[in-house]
């Protein structure tokens, strides 16, 4: 059975953790920054769990991580 090669763009975006739940990023803080509340930006720096129905399909995608 070969290798499966990760997708790169998928392993740079997702982190697994120990117990193999997959962390993502929050959206919204790239631009615009002015308009949102400080409250509101603070929260968008801490990392989010990916929901479970997606969490199969990205696992796929980096199996060695």
């Amino acid at each position: 059975m070969p290798k499966i090669k990760t997708r790169r763009g998928t392993a740079k975006r997702f982190k697994i953790t120990g117990s193999g739940k997959v962390l993502r990023k929050r959206a919204y803080l790239r631009h615009q920054l002015s308009a949102k509340t400080r409250k509101q930006k603070r929260h968008l720096r801490h990392s989010a769990l990916v929901a479970a129905t997606d969490a199969r399909a990205i696992k796929r995608l980096i199996p060695y991580l």
